[in-house]
């Protein structure tokens, strides 16, 4: 004797009104609670204008010592003036004119390292993915080495051993974060490789040069803006404590690593020298960690976190 299962029933038209109904409020959540790239576009572009238009926005100098003005506190503080809206460092160097001079040097670092690290890391992920075989091999074991080590570690021993200057910061910083753009540039070109319009363009005769230029390339682009974007908090940091450790953009340059610095044996006296550089990371971080999100949610629709 053989059972058979029934089928089930079709849903009747108040269970698909229900379902409608929830999909259409799990859509409203979503669409709620999604980021926003306004207010951190804005707060990264204000740090830019900083950085840039630095003279315009002072008059004084980021390195000369004014010790007759020395430990002058922010103007909201009891004891602050005018003329020094964030107050003055042990030096009287004024901390407003530091912190956008010190904008230059970290937003430069970000920059430079991680054009460095995309340049490099998408070449050997590029060749990696799509030639394969012994030479992916090759490669990817270069990149679990460079994983593998403690990045902090690694840095400041590089930053120690070549000298404490921009170039070599830049440098550095660039070495340790090429492997992680290459993984992941590798992951998006095996799987690009396998598409039809690079299969079609192997076949009429493209060379590989040519379909990782035209096809592979074009079509990575999204993930390596929105890596790019991820990286540049992780940048920042890591120039901070590079050059509060001393090892970094040496002073008195005007760094946002090194202000922190400066301050850290008079945070009881002058505890605005620390912070105000403190604050103006965590907002670049934060935010431009913010963006990528969004980034990366608006040119990947289906990454949903609800």
């Amino acid at each position: 004797m053989t059972s058979t299962i029934p089928e089930p029933a079709p849903p009747t038209s108040t269970e698909a009104a229900l379902a409608a109904g929830s999909a259409e409020r799990r859509a409203k959540r979503r669409r709620r609670f999604r980021l926003s790239p306004t207010l951190p576009l804005l707060v990264l572009g204000a740090f830019v204008m900083l950085a840039v238009f630095a003279p315009i926005f002072t008059k004084y100098s980021p390195i000369q010592n004014d010790l007759i003005n020395s430990l002058i506190p922010p103007v909201w503080v009891h004891g602050g003036s005018a003329e020094h809206l964030l107050g003055t460092d042990s030096f009287g160097r004024d901390v407003f004119t530091r912190l956008a001079y010190g904008a230059r040097v970290s937003l430069s670092v970000a920059l430079f390292a991680l054009c460095i690290a995309i340049a490099v890391g998408t070449t050997v992920g590029m060749i990696a993915g799509f030639v394969g075989g012994a030479l992916d091999s090759v490669l990817m074991r270069l990149t679990d080495v460079i994983l593998s080590l403690p990045n902090m570690v690694v840095a400041l021993v590089l930053a120690i051993a070549v000298g404490p200057s921009f170039r070599n910061l830049v440098l550095v910083l660039g070495f340790l974060i090429w492997p992680r753009i290459a993984r992941l540039i590798r992951g998006e070109t095996m799987l690009l490789k396998k598409m039809d319009f690079v299969r079609y363009a192997e076949a009429i005769g493209v060379s590989r040069t040519a379909a990782m230029a035209r096809h592979v390339f074009h079509n990575i682009l999204p993930t390596l803006l929105v890596a790019a974007t991820l990286e540049v908090g992780a940048v920042i940091l890591a120039e901070a404590a590079i050059s509060f450790l001393g090892a970094g953009v040496p002073p008195p340059a005007a760094s946002w690593g090194v202000m922190i610095s400066d301050g850290e044996a008079l945070v009881s006296t002058g505890w605005w020298i620390s912070m105000v550089p403190g604050i103006a990371i965590a907002l670049v971080v934060l935010s431009s960690n913010a963006f990528g999100d969004w980034l990366r949610d608006k040119l990947d629709p289906k990454t949903q976190r609800f």
